[in-house]
């Protein structure tokens, strides 16, 4: 009989600790903490303010967690070993910040929740059917830029007849950004020069390589492209001709004459509330795909230091509209 009473003992416990997936025992009380993965494609200024507004949200709304922090290093094999890291650890939810990790961890978790984080065309993607709702366990937020006013504004302040795009090949969110360029250049008139690049170690070469063919370059959300942007700055900046970014939070240290889109850490909170939600029992098929469309969760910068090197004069009815002004090495934010 009390071999019987151990042995259903053991029982009942190995049930409860399996029942305790995404689950981790605190200290005093035995609390419960609730395991969330966050992978990130690479790191740069942009991607690790989304990861800390993900983080600052689900604090913010009361979530007591523990975080697997995992960064892929541009690497797909790698996104891969994290996606099923985080299968195997049973994490309660798993966010992927940018398309290629999204990506992964879609592809390999099916029984729970993963949000992405930073996917320009998540549809493109086929992490999700259709922007008004999630698919089966994935939901997240998009960071669509509009690239259509981008250029239209770099024409109309810097001149531009022939734009440079430099693009990562192997990225679908680089693929749908380079559609939509082509596109507005077509709508404006304007000549455009592409250069595409694998790694991050290839920027360089190719900022080279297009520098003398173009009036300015443009830049979309690109992760590798930023992951190395000094190198690009660099450049251009020698060169003289002008860079528009299409990333704040990357241009805030200097080099991009103009820098528009949304604030990567307001991202990330949006994400840290889809989570949270998640976690209070709503399911990712019905939260819609989140965009950022209030004009306070996106910024303007203009870098007169840049400009000045460029020949370039902003005109002052944009420069009372920016939120960020770059000069004589300084960011000041209005």
């Amino acid at each position: 009989m009390k071999r019987m009473v151990m042995v259903a003992g053991l029982c009942i416990t190995a049930l409860l600790f399996m029942s305790a997936g995404g689950k981790e025992q605190g200290g005093s009380g035995g609390s419960a903490r609730v395991r969330i993965g966050i992978a990130k494609i690479v790191q740069h200024e942009a991607l690790d303010a989304c990861e800390k507004g993900l983080v600052d949200a689900l604090a913010n709304r009361g979530v007591d967690a523990v975080f697997d922090h995992q960064n892929a290093n541009g690497d797909m094999n790698t996104a891969a070993q994290i996606a099923n890291k985080f299968k195997t650890d049973k994490v309660a939810v798993a966010v992927g910040i940018a398309t290629p990790v999204a990506v992964a961890l879609a592809n390999a978790i099916k029984d729970v929740p993963v949000v992405f984080s930073a996917v320009t065309d998540p549809v493109g993607a086929n992490l999700v059917t259709t922007l008004s709702r999630g698919e089966g366990n994935v939901t997240g937020l998009s960071d669509a830029i509009p690239t259509g006013d981008h250029i239209a504004l770099f024409k109309e302040i810097a001149g531009i007849r022939t734009l440079g795009y430099i693009y990562t090949s192997s990225e679908a969110n680089s693929i749908s950004a380079l559609a939509l360029v082509e596109e507005a250049c077509q709508t404006q008139g304007i000549a455009l020069v592409t250069q595409a690049i694998s790694t991050s170690a290839e920027l360089r070469q190719a900022a080279e390589a297009i520098v003398n063919r173009v009036d300015g370059i443009y830049l979309t959300t690109d992760n590798t492209v930023y992951s190395a942007l000094s190198a690009l700055v660099q450049v251009f900046n020698a060169a003289k001709k002008p860079i528009f970014s299409g990333d704040v939070t990357a241009a805030l240290t200097g080099g991009c004459m103009i820098a528009s889109g949304f604030n990567y850490y307001k991202a990330g909170l949006a994400t840290g509330n889809i989570v949270a939600d998640i976690l209070a029992g709503k399911k990712p098929v019905d939260i819609p795909v989140k965009f950022l469309t209030d004009p306070s969760e996106s910024d303007l910068l203009f870098d007169l230091d840049a400009a000045k090197i460029c020949g370039i004069s902003i005109p002052d009815r944009y420069l009372s509209m920016a939120n960020y002004i770059f000069e004589n090495g300084s960011l000041q934010e209005k």
